[in-house]
């Protein structure tokens, strides 16, 4: 006899992009539906994907969004090069306009896409693990630190359980030196999501988004109840990831958020 989906109805910010995208296939499987949403159009659609196009940063928005929905993955955000309006808008009142809108819906859980540049000010010789407060290399970054900090306060307050993903550079590959440590394979970001989806309780916790990278800076032992097992690594690539021009003087070769420290303001 088949089993029951873990959960009735997933939400997915964010599912246009390329994260969203593979999440959406790779773990259609836990809900019962799965409703997608992102600013940008969502391309093809499943047949049995619910799809509403909507911007986070508009609460009349993202109020019926939320109807019905029992857990999140949030990964709608802009990136680090975007300018301070967009960050504000997308990242910081449109996570707090999920957030308290997931409280009035009663959403029971929520998986935060945090990022590794909410540490990135931390140097390549510091290892780092669940207590290792923020310290944000971009405006980015900041906004995701934020997040980490309203999600805190949702689940005390509220008691929604939050896991809170900083995650390291998700890509194919590795395409430059600092990845060897950094580096997210896309299916151990579905395996990593899946954990946080099927543990039985999650809490408040923050976990680090890599890959068995033997260069890791970033350890999660102290969240091991998740039971994540990266199955990649980042080792495979060396050697064929080019040598970085910067000096061992040059913030962006001593500082984990890399060139994006330089990153002005």
């Amino acid at each position: 006899m088949a089993t029951a989906p873990r959960w009735n109805r997933l939400l997915i910010t964010g599912a246009s992009g390329r994260l969203g995208t593979r999440l959406r296939t790779g773990l259609r499987d836990l809900a019962q539906h799965l409703r997608v949403t992102d600013v940008r159009e969502l391309g093809p659609v499943a047949e049995d994907e619910e799809r509403v196009q909507a911007d986070l940063g508009d609460m009349a928005s993202v109020l019926p969004l939320l109807q019905a929905v029992d857990v999140v993955i949030h990964l709608g955000a802009v990136m680090p090069q975007a300018p301070w309006d967009a960050v504000l808008n997308a990242n910081i009142v449109g996570s707090y306009n999920l957030f308290e809108a997931a409280r009035q819906a009663g959403v029971r859980r929520i998986v935060y896409a945090s990022s590794h540049h909410a540490v990135g000010m931390y140097g390549t010789t510091e290892a780092l693990d669940a207590d290792s407060p923020p310290r944000p290399d971009t405006l980015y970054g900041l906004s995701k630190a934020f997040g980490e900090n309203l999600a805190r306060m949702y689940h005390d307050k509220h008691g929604i359980e939050v896991a809170c993903l900083r995650i390291g550079s998700c890509f194919e590959h590795p395409s430059e030196q600092r990845m060897l440590s950094t580096w997210l394979s896309h299916g151990d970001m579905v395996q990593l999501c899946r954990r946080c989806l099927e543990v039985p309780r999650l809490a408040y916790s923050v976990v680090y988004g890599v890959s068995d990278n033997s260069r890791r800076w970033w350890h999660n032992h102290k969240t091991g109840f998740l039971g994540f097992q990266p199955q990649d690594s980042a080792d495979a690539f060396d050697g064929l990831v080019p040598l970085d021009e910067a000096s061992g003087t040059d913030p962006s070769a001593r500082l984990q958020g890399g060139r994006f420290t330089q990153l002005i303001p």
